[in-house]
């Protein structure tokens, strides 16, 4: 697998880690929680092995900046929360950043 599909991966397992913690309510349901945790290990799990073949600055502005945009989303559409337009535009910058570093950056 390349290190691109375990970045990817990674993405996916930071961002339901971080539904998760949501949904937890501060740990109050603790399953959330646990579940939580679980999910931020596998990131870390598929993270390592990414970073073997990315540069280490781009593949962790990817993770980064995919998981806010995604983390965004999700907490816009699941839990109708809202941002201003500076901040949306702000999101906006970031996810342009992730798409120039994925055009730019060589495994």
């Amino acid at each position: 697998m390349s290190g691109w599909m375990y970045l990817a991966g990674a993405i996916v397992l930071e961002v339901a880690g971080t539904f998760l913690l949501k949904l937890s309510d501060g740990f109050a349901l603790v399953h959330w929680g646990l579940l939580s945790i679980a999910c931020y290990a596998a990131c870390f799990l598929a993270f390592a092995p990414a970073l073997k073949v990315l540069p280490v600055g781009a593949a962790y502005a990817i993770w980064a900046g995919a998981g806010i945009v995604a983390a965004t989303l999700i907490g816009m559409l699941a839990f109708e929360e809202r941002l201003g337009m500076v901040q949306l535009l702000s999101i906006a910058l970031i996810l342009a950043g992730v798409v120039g570093l994925r055009l730019t950056t060589q495994a």
